[in-house]
């Protein structure tokens, strides 16, 4: 599947610039079934449009947590078994020899904390096993603290001590899907880079998944990223285009600065499972919220989204800062 734009090609300058960096994708989805790895060669869509860094979902709040570890020993047999093309990213070092050898580097993370099924040794464990971020709660409730689709009573007394332990063992802690209250007093007590793994500005899209300025500023000001996602509904009305994506990195940029920006398109590589998901679970997806149907930013766009920025005036250092560099920091920070 190629790069598809308005002119019909990717200029030169973003060609050269995406060769140039370090290109992190902080979350994508694979299945969630246990022993397929049907979609899982796809991972090749990511290397082949100039990424070099994934992160890939394991579970969330609305599956069984022991399914997180079934999941995670597919993904990681499956990259074991194809070592000239991907790389279990455990260390910053690894990203650095993903790229060099041409392989794409993998971890995982977690969305939303019922996969600790309510035991703080699960982080460790977890962390152990690859997973490097993982958000507290995914729309609803649960015991760690409040979804940003319920009444948010912020940080539960666990929360706070999931979030000293995620700060002990360098899990980065991510606050997309959580309720503002809770995410504020995450950001308040972390102690180390907080991100928003895939949200975007609510002042662009009035959507209950995106976030307020207030708290992008407060992400900022603990050093983090805010990774502008690429579902459409969170873009604008059924809007997946790259110029859109572009029109919330920038708003991203003008309110808190290149360093505190990145990459979390979400892409489902099983469009039919994300359907069944959302059939399936309204009270966790809403219909009247998803009225729109999802369409996806695909990997394939990312040289577009360069490019559309670029012809906005975007420096190549600056550019390099969106598309890799401070997730890089951020991890250097935390990542043990």
């Amino acid at each position: 599947m190629g790069v598809v734009t308005i002119d019909g090609f990717v200029g030169e300058s973003a060609k050269r610039l995406m060769r140039e960096s370090l290109v992190w994708d902080i979350h994508g989805c694979m299945p969630l079934r246990p022993g397929d790895t049907e979609f899982l060669p796809q991972l090749e869509r990511y290397r082949a449009s100039g990424v070099n860094v994934c992160s890939l979902n394991i579970g969330f709040d609305v599956t069984p947590w022991q399914n997180a570890f079934l999941v995670v020993a597919t993904f990681r047999k499956f990259i074991r078994d194809n070592p000239d093309m991907y790389l279990l990213v455990e260390s910053v070092d690894d990203v650095a020899t993903a790229r060099a050898s041409n392989r794409l580097g993998v971890f995982f993370d977690l969305e939303g904390g019922c996969a600790l099924n309510d035991q703080i040794g699960m982080v460790e464990v977890y962390y152990r096993l690859g997973v490097r971020w993982m958000l507290f709660a995914y729309n609803k409730n649960n015991s760690l603290g409040g979804g940003c689709d319920d009444r948010d009573g912020g940080l539960t007394s666990f929360g706070r001590e999931v979030l000293a332990e995620m700060r002990q063992v360098g899990m980065v802690v991510c606050c997309t899907h959580t309720g503002e209250r809770t995410a504020l007093e995450i950001m308040d007590l972390a102690g180390n880079p907080v991100i928003y793994s895939h949200s975007n500005p609510r002042a662009l899209r009035d959507h209950y998944r995106n976030i307020s300025d207030r708290a992008i500023r407060a992400c900022a000001a603990t050093a983090g990223v805010v990774s502008v996602v690429g579902i459409s509904d969170f873009l604008g009305e059924n809007d997946n285009r790259s110029e859109r994506v572009a029109d919330h990195i920038d708003y991203l940029v003008q309110l808190v600065g290149p360093e505190h920006v990145g990459l979390g398109l979400d892409y489902v590589f099983d469009e039919q499972e994300l359907a069944d998901y959302l059939k399936n679970n309204p009270q966790v997806f809403p219909p009247e919220k998803y009225s729109q149907g999802i369409k996806m930013v695909r990997p394939e766009q990312t040289p577009e989204i360069v490019d559309e920025l670029l012809r906005r005036g975007y420096s190549e250092l600056d550019l390099k800062k969106i598309l890799g560099e401070n997730h890089l920091r951020v991890a250097r920070k935390v990542w043990h």
